[in-house]
């Protein structure tokens, strides 16, 4: 990189402009040159009617003060009263850090009004720096670059150009005050709730009248000996050996979270939905809503209650694949009808609900596909132990290893083991695939039923309905993987509860983003965008002056054409250029962390 000056004429007067800029050898064996930074004019004039004046914090003085700045190979003129000289040889870069990201969650976070929501729920008394900011500061480090407190204070806001865009130092990232925001946010739970569906309502039109249900689990790290919510129980991450918590979650049709609630680790599906139920009517009233879940969760009981006229609810919900041997004389009578290129369904009414038969030759072929897949490498296994005959221990133990990893598709093959005093031979070490069983659930492939008191609906919009459900499988993904809320680490169940918000705040502001780009950039997803927009980093432009001080300009780098792209097409501008400050040294120009191990 290097310092490059332009020499333009304009309305007959020279002016010189001055920019960073780098060299990037291409594959041609050529050399192009890109400009990093713009630095703007410097005064090259002795003529003070042309003086181009810079508005400069000064920290000496504590206050702002318009300068005109020369280089130092140009005399001051005698009519520039305030003015100075920089060194333009000791120019050096200081402190690269992401921008463009951090300021692209920053404008979601405006825009849903989540400052003026937090700033009046968590005021700021005698703190040195708002509530407001520190949990931004938490939630765009949580959509961005997911970790711990502990690490936001040690290393990632000083990696950020949060302080530029939150206009704080390093005090918004101390590492108690961090922790001690978590203990703040629980209260206002129902209240952001409310607040964002009205957000969305305004700015996407969103439609609450159909709410997908469904729950997961996320385990901890630890004994977690003071969070009686931490409880072992079925684990949807494969972490049986850890304590866990349960999250039932609601979401519109477009993903839009409407509500949350953490409950114990070992809560069963079946005895969620009630509560949920009157919570959501209790906060946003009674009114006609769909709800659309998978098997398991609704007892016959709740649909019983859902039924009744007075409640004004309807349901859709998958069924166990036993209902349809059960009532497999009435589907033999029924013809099919298409619903899709790839769906054909069967229905008939039974006791006030609706049920629906529907196949789909697409999820058929894949499901047949994963059965025979794990079932070839099942044989493969069962043939290798045949093959090398181990001794009955060991044999039992492979058999044991091959079936945790087969699945279901273990219960296609019948295996003749020896007795316990038996050698392990070819005779008496025997299996064989159940063609007659295996032919069976292939049939049953592809095949789901579907529920719904809802009987004069068209069968082609309940099975659109439910396959949205995928909708809510997808929240689960991005929060494990892309925000990372697991494992936790908080001790305290109130911490823990405030890490799962935090999670929930950055996933409603990269949903926002999702829905803007569905309307002008369809195609991109949220986590190429802030890719894109994290090339754009901040970099301290350092310059020492004549007499010994340093003028310190903090500059983004200039987006590449791409992302200029990016930007028109969400009509979203960049913000201007931070203002220049005037410090003793660069050093203090730089938050470095008083408590930094």
């Amino acid at each position: 990189m290097f310092l490059r000056s332009t020499n333009r004429k304009k309305d007959g007067k020279d002016h010189r402009y001055f920019s960073v800029v780098e060299n990037r050898r291409l594959s041609s064996g050529k050399t192009a040159q890109r400009t990093l930074l713009y630095l703007g004019e410097i005064n090259d004039t002795q003529q003070s009617a042309w003086l181009k004046t810079l508005d400069v914090f000064d920290e000496q003085e504590q206050r702002n003060r318009e300068l005109s700045l020369f280089p130092d190979d140009r005399e001051i003129p005698d009519s520039a009263i305030d003015s100075l000289q920089v060194k333009l040889s000791g120019l050096e870069l200081r402190r690269p850090r992401a921008f463009g990201n951090c300021w692209m969650a920053c404008e979601l976070w405006r825009e849903l009004g989540l400052e003026e929501f937090w700033q009046q729920r968590l005021p700021e008394g005698r703190e040195e720096v708002s509530w407001e900011k520190v949990l931004r500061l938490l939630v765009v480090n949580r959509w961005i670059e997911p970790g711990s407190e502990f690490r936001v204070h040690r290393q990632w806001f000083m990696d950020s150009a949060m302080d530029e865009l939150m206009g704080v130092d390093f005090a918004v990232a101390e590492k108690d005050r961090l922790y001690r925001c978590l203990d703040r946010l629980l209260a206002h739970k129902q209240d952001l709730f409310l607040w964002l569906r009205q957000k969305w309502a305004d700015l996407f039109h969103a439609d609450f009248e159909v709410l997908l249900y469904d729950l997961t689990s996320t385990y901890f790290e630890g004994e977690m000996e003071e969070n009686p919510k931490a409880k072992r129980g079925y684990s949807r991450d494969g972490r049986p050996d850890c304590l866990q918590l349960v999250i039932a979650l609601v979401i519109t049709t477009d993903g839009f979270p409407l509500a949350y609630e953490v409950m114990d680790g070992n809560t069963s599906d079946r005895t969620t939905l009630r509560g949920f139920l009157d919570k959501i009517e209790n906060v946003y009233g009674k009114a006609k809503r769909m709800w659309v879940m998978d098997r398991g969760i609704p007892t016959e009981e709740i649909l019983a209650e859902m039924r009744d006229p007075a409640r004004q609810m309807s349901y859709l919900v998958g069924t166990s694949k036993s209902k349809i041997k059960q009532y497999e004389k009435k589907w033999l009578d029924l013809p099919w009808q298409k619903v899709r290129d790839s769906v054909d369904v069967k229905l008939f009414d039974q006791d006030g609900e609706l049920y629906v038969l529907a196949k789909s030759t697409g999820r058929q072929a894949k499901e047949t596909a994963m059965r025979r897949k794990r079932l070839v490498r099942l044989l493969r296994k069962l043939r290798a132990m045949r093959h090398s005959l181990p001794s009955r221990d060991q044999l039992l133990m492979r058999i044991g290893a091959a079936k945790t990893e087969a699945g279901r598709a273990f219960g296609f093959v019948h295996i003749d083991l020896p007795g316990e005093q038996v050698p392990v031979t070819r005779e008496s070490f025997r299996f064989h695939v159940d063609k007659a069983k295996l032919q069976a659930a292939e049939l049953r492939d592809g095949h789901y039923l579907l529920r719904s008191n809802l009987t004069a609906e068209d069968p082609a919009v309940l099975w659109a309905r439910y396959v949205l459900l995928t909708q809510i499988e997808a929240v689960f993904r991005s929060l494990k993987s892309e925000l990372r809320v697991r494992p936790i680490y908080h001790q305290l169940e109130h911490r823990a509860d405030a890490h799962i918000l935090i999670a929930f705040l950055a996933y409603c502001l990269q949903v926002t983003l999702k829905h803007h780009l569905m309307a002008h950039a369809p195609g991109l997803t949220p986590t190429s965008v802030m890719e894109k927009m994290a090339t754009i980093q901040m970099i301290d432009v350092c310059i020492p002056t004549v007499d010994g001080r340093w003028l310190i300009l903090p500059r983004y780098t200039q987006p590449d054409n791409d992302t200029k792209m990016l930007l028109h097409k969400l009509k979203i501008d960049l913000p201007a250029q931070p203002p220049p400050r005037i410090t003793s040294s660069p050093s203090t120009a730089t938050p470095v962390p008083a408590s930094v191990p």
